[in-house]
């Protein structure tokens, strides 16, 4: 049939494997250090992993192409999954495999003790703010769903406007914490999936969700609800609102 489908020009494409991960369908891989469309049939066609691409390697084309196959789709992830599954029973600590994007690689960040003062060629009058970001990346749509970090983690599941308007959300929430961050009105998908997987598959202590008053916000706390209550696992959980203007709500 004739329809939209996605162009990958191998030429642009630097094999940084991040329309494979955008890619909710699973129809793109990484083959020889480049990304391929290797399942027509699973591709939508809505572009998902377009806005992923450094290089501007993936454009639209309309050309014959199998028809979308959704159940297809559906079967693979389920299938996924399960694998997921299994593999975390047999190796609950494995760290997630080098692939895609090096900026996107899981690390744990150790955090020093020192403070270090403000080097601005002037007296020191304050000490320099310390980053409690515990871990690398904090994205969630980047983050892998098993990594040595969430092993006893505490989870901090932000919307990310908390930080811009919440002066001390690093000593106040993000401190001990491994965070996770997005914004449901700008990232394409639904969250609770992969949050359900992040609970279900490691030893996660509690979830602190930190959101903004603003109304869409409502969906990252939903996934995460979701994500609880699709985990099967009882953990204390709590809902933190800021308003507008940098003040805790609730």
């Amino acid at each position: 049939m004739l329809r939209q489908i996605i162009h990958i020009d191998e030429e642009k494409c630097n094999g940084c494997g991040l329309c494979a991960q955008a890619c909710h369908e699973g129809a793109i891989d990484i083959v020889d250090g480049k990304a391929k469309l290797m399942r027509e049939h699973f591709c939508d066609g809505l572009g998902d992993c377009l806005p992923g691409c450094p290089t501007g390697a993936i454009t639209f084309e309309k050309r014959e192409a199998p028809a979308y196959d959704e159940a297809a789709v559906k079967a693979a992830q389920g299938a996924k999954r399960e694998a997921e599954n299994t593999k975390a029973v047999s190796s609950p600590k494995m760290p997630p495999m080098g692939m895609g994007c090096p900026g996107s690689r899981a690390m744990e960040l150790k955090k020093s003790e020192v403070i270090e003062p403000q080097m601005d060629n002037q007296p020191m009058t304050s000490a320099r703010p310390v980053s409690q970001l515990n871990q690398w990346p904090c994205q969630i749509k980047l983050l892998p769903t098993q990594a040595p970090f969430y092993d006893g983690a505490k989870l901090l599941i932000a919307a990310d406007c908390t930080a811009y308007a919440y002066a001390n959300v690093h000593e106040d929430f993000m401190k001990g914490k491994i965070t996770l961050i997005g914004c449901p009105k700008l990232d394409e998908g639904d969250y609770s999936e992969k949050l359900t997987e992040i609970i279900s598959n490691n030893d996660i202590k509690s979830v602190t969700i930190l959101r903004m008053e603003v109304p869409c916000c409502g969906g990252l706390q939903r996934a995460a609800e979701t994500a609880l209550k699709n985990s099967g696992k009882f953990l204390p959980w709590q809902v933190v609102t800021i308003s507008r203007d940098g003040r805790i709500l609730e």
